[in-house]
């Protein structure tokens, strides 16, 4: 008797090409220019036949586009989903692109910065017209959609807002909206780690990737540092050795008393979508697909910025379609049973 799903449909094929940037040389953490970028191709995929809607895979924070073809325990990984949904009918065959914008800050929001690198260039400028000369894709926004949880979906969220001549559709599983509620409370948990060794956040990164269990405290401390870096990038950082390194983060806070810099945070909240929704109304409105979700239970208060964003979108009388799940942050691979299907369909359509 069977009792694990079956796991045989026509399978696809993930191909790896090998990508040199241009925009991400240089980087102040040295990380790597050269590059795997990993594509599946539906089965049946072919060169000559019709032109293919492109689904780019946007990876949360810690995570990365290599890290959606690991073998699972239980479930599925990323291709072996889509072998399903499409094998079973579910959604037509699409590509799917999986970029590799990891960091030594532990991952990327897809928005450029000085002090992290030019990820959002990395994708529009560079990646998305690379796939276009190797792959038989839709060379255009109506073929091209994004999806991503959390730090991917933010990401997506944001692209939809800031380049909308590139993408199409999108789907934001509980992405980083309201940073109020989402970043503010891991500000004393950080503060507590830094003040130990005297507000060193370049110390505390070698430190961070030089132990062999990283704690909840040391997560929480990089993603902070990391959207410190991203959100307000430090504008002089010479050639990024030395000191350079150390003034890469500007901290919105004080360490010892935890009291928040206004100006500092400021720059922080000019990349909450809240705060970005009004002015790109007609971006969003002009979408093929907004789809938003997010877990009712959100470990970290996602929910209460969402469920903001979606009022304003109401009121602005932008189309969208929000789903709340009884679920967390966590083990939300499952919701892109709902997503991946509707997105698709949204990027085949005329």
């Amino acid at each position: 008797m069977q009792v694990r799903s079956r796991s045989d449909w026509p399978k696809g094929e993930v191909v790896c090409f090998k990508h040199r940037s241009r925009v991400l040389q240089g980087n102040i953490w040295s990380d790597p220019s050269d590059r795997d970028f990993h594509v599946y191709l539906p089965h049946g995929y072919s060169e000559s036949g019709a032109a293919l809607a492109a689904l780019w895979d946007f990876a949360a924070f810690t995570n990365s586009g290599p890290g959606h073809l690991n073998w699972r325990n239980q479930g599925e990984n990323l291709p072996q989903r889509l072998d399903r949904l499409i094998g079973n009918g579910e959604m037509p065959p699409v590509v799917v692109p999986m970029p590799d914008c990891y960091t030594s800050l532990g991952g990327n929001q897809y928005i450029n910065s000085t002090s992290v690198g030019l990820y959002a260039d990395y994708i529009v400028e560079e990646l998305v017209p690379f796939l276009s000369t190797r792959v038989n894709v839709i060379d255009d926004r109506a073929g091209r959609g994004v999806f991503g949880k959390s730090s991917g979906g933010y990401g997506a969220l944001v692209h939809a807002m800031k380049y909308p001549d590139v993408w199409g559709g999108i789907a934001s599983h509980a992405g980083d909206i309201g940073f109020e509620w989402v970043y503010r409370p891991e500000f004393p948990r950080a503060a507590a780690v830094l003040s130990a060794l005297n507000g060193d956040s370049h110390r505390f990164l070698k430190n961070f990737w030089r132990k062999k269990a990283p704690g909840s405290p040391d997560y929480s401390t990089l993603m902070t540092l990391a959207m410190a870096a991203t959100y307000d990038p430090c504008d002089d950082l010479g050639n990024g050795l030395g000191d350079e390194l150390k003034a890469a983060i500007q901290l919105p806070f004080d360490i010892h008393t935890c009291e928040l810099d206004e100006v500092r945070w400021g720059q922080w909240l000019q990349h909450d979508p809240l705060h970005l929704v009004e002015s790109h109304v007609k971006q969003l409105a002009g979408l093929k697909l907004l789809y938003i979700d997010v877990g009712s239970r959100d470990q970290y208060n996602i929910q209460y910025g969402t469920r903001s964003f979606i009022k304003r979108l109401e009121k602005l009388g932008v189309e969208h379609h929000y789903e709340e799940f009884d679920g967390t942050h966590s083990g939300m691979d499952w919701r892109l049973d709902i997503s991946l299907p509707m997105l698709a369909k949204a990027m085949v359509s005329d």
